[in-house]
């Protein structure tokens, strides 16, 4: 068990306004709370029985009406790591990691029931996409917990999505099954660093959704992690020039102001999904 002051600290380092737990609070919940990112690994092998480990309970975490749509490609060849880290493009440290894994969103094999039952599939529509992808979501924060609770580092990587056809046929993705998330996996070469995070009272909502004073709470949380956390870089000064006050929301807002992953819904269109 963890002292509750442990904890607070904690929970102070990620968030302007954090909770004040009471009494101890099992250690599982203090390394979910101090988690973050990891980019720099150690040159050490993750064995086999324990990816095998944190697949299983990974999988074993909630899917929607146990249709259990979500699979997992574990790549450990080097050859085909070295591939897969050359089509994330601008993250130079995935390479380094030991183990990448890709969750994947799979309506594959509900469909194929269907046909092996003689029966219509009714639901060619959004919610079939949805169900996976979110399956596939809910089954990678299972795996990053497992993990970090085995002392392993990892980073979930997005940017997988950007080349998904690319991806999808370096990993012989059929239709109706499709890349999510990568992970990068492997034992820490330093302590990640925690995240400051949005205000709770942003982001947490009693009964019906509220804003209140948005604006104002975003602004105190870019003060703070400017102060804190700032930004190595500031993106796209050819566009924007050089900030002074550079912060989370400024950094947010340049990121979308550029087209990211427009093609994403011709890609999943082409395995076969209606997104009506």
């Amino acid at each position: 068990m963890t002292d509750p002051n442990h904890l607070r600290a904690l929970f102070a380092a990620r968030y302007p306004d954090p909770p004040q737990p009471e009494g101890p609070v099992p250690d599982a919940l203090a390394g979910m709370a101090a988690r973050g990112s990891c980019r720099r690994f150690a040159d050490r092998a993750v064995p086999d029985a324990l990816l095998e480990t944190l697949c299983a309970v990974a999988l074993a975490t909630p899917t929607k009406s146990d249709l259990q749509q979500r699979d997992i490609v574990l790549v450990t060849n080097p050859e085909a790591r070295a591939r897969l880290a050359g089509l994330v493009s601008g993250q130079g440290w995935v390479a380094g990691a030991p183990v990448l894994a890709v969750f994947c969103g799979n309506n594959r094999r509900q469909r194929l029931l269907h046909a092996w039952h003689g029966v219509a599939f009714a639901n060619d529509h959004l919610d079939a996409f949805f169900n996976a992808a979110v399956d596939a979501g809910i089954a990678l924060a299972g795996f990053v917990t497992a993990a970090e609770a085995m002392g392993l580092g990892c980073c979930p990587i997005s940017a997988v999505r950007n080349e998904a056809a690319a991806v999808s046929e370096l990993l012989g993705l059929p239709d109706h099954v499709f890349p999510v998330a990568g992970l990068a996996i492997g034992w820490p070469a330093a302590p990640p660093e925690i995240a400051m995070r949005l205000p709770l009272g942003a982001t947490v909502h009693r009964d019906r959704y509220r804003e209140g004073d948005l604006r104002a709470e975003i602004a105190a949380y870019d003060t703070a992690r400017a102060a804190h956390q700032p930004y190595t870089a500031q993106r796209f000064p050819d566009r924007f020039g050089a900030s002074d006050t550079y912060g989370w929301s400024e950094d947010k807002a340049r990121q979308y102001s550029a087209p990211e992953r427009a093609d994403f819904g011709a890609f999943i269109r082409a395995k076969g999904f209606k997104l009506d």
